[in-house]
């Protein structure tokens, strides 16, 4: 079988030392050359998706395993199953969005060269870790993605990129830190053998309950970090308001996933009985995050602050239609992931175009543009709709789905998470008021309407959204099996809803 996963993580790893080995005078095209890379791994991703097997979307497909360091049971093992599968396709469909989003952000070939060498190393470290069956290859692609976004962040930026940098490697590194101690702990729970960390290997473990639930939330913690949630979110808006838009549009649509994605497929897979046991008190730091994320992003003026804060609130339902372990919302949570992701992107590529006119991020400094840039204005309530999860736009059916599912088994959870519908609508409707309608400032420069460029950037997802709005089951047709596989490991009286 031809090894497709393995080749999808190596192109864009090795696109990037290419494009750090071209000479000064070759880096005059360094952008088409990217977005030729990003361009072949999304046709990839097209083909992996078509080849996906959907009637049996809870088994592991395009499986690959080859030994890596068989003295400590690691091996290099990918293969997906419906939720990995809509993970990298949402990587690979960002990521070449995100480099024409930023088309002409860089002046000095050099420092373009540098941006986009790290996006296509960000890339490879987000298709690995979406298939990694390996508990310890996913650790250490876990830990090495840092490394790009640490750059990222800290080299392009606004002001306060170091800081911000610094702040996001630390609580990622605490977060690291203390997953590998549940993976060496794992180990030693385990079979052993060549092949002691593969995923498959160490479900059904027998473990003590207290081993069970003090490796449970090392790697909860880790997660936790990544997705944000409350308490341990600070990191997020401090990072989206000084990376570059296209920076945080990755990371807040796709490498925040890593979080959700993980406390699916490892927290819950792995260690059922603990997830049950922490359930509770889990769901109520992720309402929380659902109204502490929607208050605060209603009183910033600073809107990429704002879109940050949005997503707390959103992964907040994610995280609570997750360990609800109900059918429904289940699926609902691992398609949110997706929708999220489409409508996050689409925002903060939206805000960027913004930026890019003005120079500011300032709400109070817009106003006005609906009657100069109409296509601009209805594109961004659009997208901004999305984000309140509109019905007829794919985010109301996953949220739709995570609410439903969960009320039989968290009812006060999910009323209380239902205000955050109501507050969304507030920082959203407020947001296209205060910068499309009304007055315009006084000596404003001239607005230009949307470009060709950005039309093809925002329109796709936006196109996207509606036909998953109303064609749901293209997506939940993958996402089924799998989130069945996972509900049935848990052991609860609700389980299976």
């Amino acid at each position: 079988m031809f090894p497709i996963l393995s080749v999808m993580v190596a192109l864009p790893a090795l696109g990037a030392v290419l494009l750090w080995a071209l000479p000064g005078g070759a880096r005059a095209r360094v952008r088409e050359l990217a977005l030729a890379i990003t361009g072949v791994e999304l046709v990839l991703a097209v083909v992996l998706f078509l080849q996906f097997d959907t009637s049996a979307a809870g088994t592991i497909q395009f499986s690959e395993t080859y030994a890596w360091i068989p003295q400590i049971g690691t091996s290099w093992a990918l293969g997906v199953n419906g939720i990995g599968l809509l993970m990298i396709v949402l990587s690979a469909l960002l990521t070449p969005l995100a480099i024409l989003a930023g088309w002409w952000e860089d002046k000095d070939p050099a420092r373009r060269t540098h941006y986009l060498a790290l996006i296509l190393l960000s890339e490879a470290f987000m298709i690995g870790i979406f298939a990694a069956r390996d508990v310890f290859l996913f650790y250490v692609l876990f830990e090495a993605m840092l490394i790009p976004l640490y750059f990222l962040i800290g080299s392009f930026g606004g002001g306060q990129r170091r800081y911000a940098a610094v702040k996001f490697l630390l609580y990622s590194l605490a977060g690291g830190l203390v997953m590998l101690v549940g993976v060496v702990a794992l180990y030693f729970q385990g079979p052993g053998g060549d092949q002691a960390f593969l995923t498959d290997n160490l479900t059904n473990l027998p473990m003590s309950t207290t081993a069970e639930r003090l490796i449970f939330l090392a790697f909860f913690l880790a997660f936790a970090i990544k997705a944000p949630m409350v308490p341990v979110h600070t990191w997020l808006p401090t990072v989206a308001e000084t990376a570059r838009p296209g920076t945080t549009a990755l990371l807040v649509a796709v490498l925040d996933k890593i979080g959700t994605f993980g406390m699916l497929t490892l927290c819950v897979a792995l260690f059922p009985e603990a997830a049950a046991w922490a359930a509770p008190v889990i769901i109520g730091f992720a309402v929380v995050s659902v109204i502490y994320g929607a208050l605060l992003a209603i009183g910033q003026k600073d809107m990429l602050r704002l879109v940050a804060f949005t997503s707390v609130s959103h992964f907040g339902i994610m995280v609570l239609g997750i360990f609800a372990f109900t059918q429904t919302s289940v699926e609902g949570a691992a398609f949110y992931m997706f929708n999220h992701g489409l409508s996050t992107g689409a925002l903060f590529f939206a805000v960027g175009f913004l930026i890019h006119r003005y120079g500011t991020a300032d709400v109070t400094a817009y106003g006005g543009l609906q009657r100069i840039v109409p296509v601009f204005a209805g594109t961004f309530l659009i997208v901004g709709l999305s984000a309140l999860a509109l019905p007829g736009l794919s985010p109301f059916v996953s949220e739709i789905m995570v609410l439903v599912g969960a009320f039989s088994v968290a009812k006060v959870a999910v009323i209380v998470s239902a205000v955050g519908v109501v507050l969304a609508a507030l920082y959203v409707l407020l947001t296209y008021q205060k910068v499309f309608t009304g007055p315009a400032p006084e000596g404003r420069k001239p607005v230009r309407e949307l470009t060709r460029r950005e039309r093809v950037v925002l329109w796709p997802l936006i196109a996207l959204m509606l036909v998953l709005g109303f064609l749901p089951g293209i997506a939940i047709d993958t996402l089924r099996e799998p989130s069945a596989d996972i509900v049935a490991t848990v052991p609860t009286e609700e389980a299976g809803q």
